[in-house]
């Protein structure tokens, strides 16, 4: 599971659900339903990571977030 923050939300004009992950400039992903679209996502994720480190690119590191009780 990746750490880094997915945005999940319905489009209509697609008619599908859209994953972007904010923190890493063009992932994105969609599916037919939330769950779909968060697996896939999660796939997307790895590839980005991995394109990322074949081209010696930077690789942003998760942001942190802070979870009060």
């Amino acid at each position: 599971m990746s750490k880094y923050e997915i945005i999940i939300y319905w489009s209509e004009e697609d008619h599908s659900f859209i994953a972007e992950v904010p923190e890493l400039a063009g992932c994105m992903a969609d599916g037919a339903t939330y769950q779909e679209a968060l697996a896939n996502a999660e796939i997307i994720i790895e590839e980005w990571l991995q394109t990322a480190k074949e081209l010696g690119r930077n690789i942003p590191e998760p942001k942190v977030r802070l979870v009060f009780a």
